[in-house]
């Protein structure tokens, strides 16, 4: 690294802290010229997240997603418009778990700062997360779909916005009561779908392993080509075994991703079509992000939704 880029690196950094210093004075939400706190300034990180303060608070916060449909937070870089609309926030709420792995570095020195910062993945117990490996303490981010872990998500994200925004209580405790219920009608909805397709059916062939915690809960097996983040590469050794294993279980479906390049996956059909193994493309499944705003899809509920009838419908 030369001189100069790291004196530009060194001068950013200065700014950011400064930046830190002056917000985290000012407390949480917004005093306005008759001193009174305006809404709590609420930046999320994924969709997923943006999502669930929607269903939680409502109106009640100004809330910025930092991430929009089909964007992948394994790559996702904080912009400068980004960077100004963490440093204004009261709270900044993010997945954790390295999801968004080239933020980590300014979510920590933001922390150190004083920022207040909440990684919703630190309520789920080390014994409800999957291990990456063996011998790391890296555990799969993916946590939003264990339906189970994102009622703890949930109840985490309320018992913060209650703390700062006291005024509001009730109303984030209705909602969350209500939100509960409809996570718990989610999971009645996905294991009655899932009652209908044999259980040697039950395999998900995916760009990268986003859906373990989908597999741990609803019993199905899960392999993805590229692993846990999207950061990785596939190898043709990669492509190679994993053709073989389609083909000699006659997997009947692939499922590509919205915020993945689809070329990995046709990469894969592929090769095991060359082996004599005809698989089809059973469809787009959201992984990293939820659809459109405004569509059944642009929800947690309603992605989840899609995504059991579109794997359900192709492996039958």
């Amino acid at each position: 690294m030369t001189g100069k880029i790291m004196f530009r690196r060194n001068v950013l950094w200065l700014f950011i802290i400064l930046l830190l210093m002056v917000s985290c004075s000012n407390g949480g939400g917004t005093a306005g010229a008759d001193g009174k706190k305006g809404k709590v300034k609420v930046v999320t990180t994924t969709t997923m997240l943006t999502d669930l303060v929607e269903q939680l608070a409502g109106n009640e916060v100004e809330l910025n997603g930092l991430m929009g449909p089909g964007v992948d937070p394994h790559l996702y870089k904080a912009g400068e418009g980004d960077v100004s609309k963490l440093f204004n926030a009261d709270i900044i709420i993010y997945n954790g778990l390295h999801l968004e792995g080239k933020m980590v570095d300014l979510f920590g020195k933001m922390k150190k700062q004083g920022k207040n910062t909440l990684a919703v993945a630190d309520t789920i117990p080390a014994s409800k997360l999957i291990p990456v490996d063996a011998s790391s303490n890296h555990y799969d981010p993916h946590i939003w779909f264990g339906v189970s872990n994102w009622k703890m998500v949930a109840g985490y994200v309320a018992r913060k916005l209650m703390e700062m925004d006291p005024a509001h209580k009730e109303t984030y405790r209705r909602n969350l009561e209500k939100y509960t219920g409809e996570l718990d009608e989610l999971t009645a909805y996905i294991r009655n779908r899932i009652s209908g397709l044999p259980e040697s059916k039950r395999v998900l062939i995916t760009a990268h392993d986003a859906f373990g915690y989908f597999g741990k809960e609803f019993g199905f097996e899960v392999r993805g080509l590229q692993g846990i983040s999207t950061m990785s590469e596939a190898g043709a050794a990669d492509v190679k075994n994993l053709a073989a294993f389609i083909a000699q279980r006659k997997i009947p479906a692939l499922f590509i991703e919205s915020s993945v390049p689809h070329r990995t996956i046709e990469a894969l059909q592929a090769a095991v079509n060359a082996k004599g193994y005809r698989v089809k493309i059973g469809g787009e499944l959201f992984s990293d992000a939820l659809g459109n705003p405004g569509t059944p899809e642009g929800t947690y509920i309603g992605m989840y939704k899609y995504n059991i009838n579109t794997i359900v419908n192709a492996l039958k």
